[in-house]
């Protein structure tokens, strides 16, 4: 199965979390990619409790929503910056 390595985040992913949009199941793979992680990796460096990659499954699967906190250190580790910040 060959993976889309060409997947385009967003620009309402990448905003504060007043004006964010919720990412899709690819953004998140993406973000998940651009940060050299794999969802074991991610999991670990979230700090999450179930350090298996299985809830960054679940996120890009869409059986669950993920929270803004994760993507914004996620988008963070990737080079997207702070995006948490606000421009005021």
């Amino acid at each position: 199965m060959a993976v889309d390595t060409n997947t385009t985040i967003r620009r309402e992913c990448l905003q504060p979390a007043i004006y964010w949009a919720k990412p899709t199941g690819a953004e998140i793979q993406e973000v998940v990619r651009l940060a050299g992680f794999t969802g074991r990796s991610a999991a670990e460096f979230l700090d999450l409790a179930d350090k298996s990659g299985r809830q960054i499954r679940r996120w890009i699967s869409g059986e669950n929503e993920i929270p803004y906190s994760a993507w914004a250190l996620l988008c963070h580790a990737a080079g997207f910056g702070h995006i948490w910040e606000t421009e005021e």
